[in-house]
């Protein structure tokens, strides 16, 4: 076995999530203010998957009045609670960057019925 797969092995989640590009999913960050810790949720089109094993990440787009935000969250991080599909959504690229420069309906993602 791979030095850097031994060191890892204990720190991947077991109960993964199961969603794909294109999907859009709510995901629960524990956040901390000071000494007190809050769960907020962010809700968005999941744009990108990168890496795989301890080290992956996946990118969730919304629009907030007006103003597209991203937000990069690590699948194994103990920041985040839970991730729930609200839709699937139909897509044929692994990447969906192009929805960073399209606005109102064009920024929709077909659903996967």
């Amino acid at each position: 076995m791979d030095a850097i797969k031994k060191i890892t092995e204990g720190m991947v989640k077991e109960n993964r999530p199961q969603f794909a590009v294109g999907d859009t999913v709510r995901v629960s960050v524990r956040i901390k203010e000071g000494e007190r810790e809050r769960i907020q949720a962010f809700e968005g089109t999941v744009i990108g998957k990168k890496h795989g094993g301890v080290a992956e990440t996946f990118t969730v787009r919304r629009t907030s009045y007006g103003v597209g935000v991203e937000r990069v969250f690590p699948v194994n991080s103990p920041f985040v609670e839970k991730v729930e599909v609200v839709r699937r959504g139909k897509v044929r690229r692994a990447k969906l960057f192009y929805l960073r420069g399209r606005t109102g309906k064009a920024a929709k993602v077909k659903e996967l019925l």
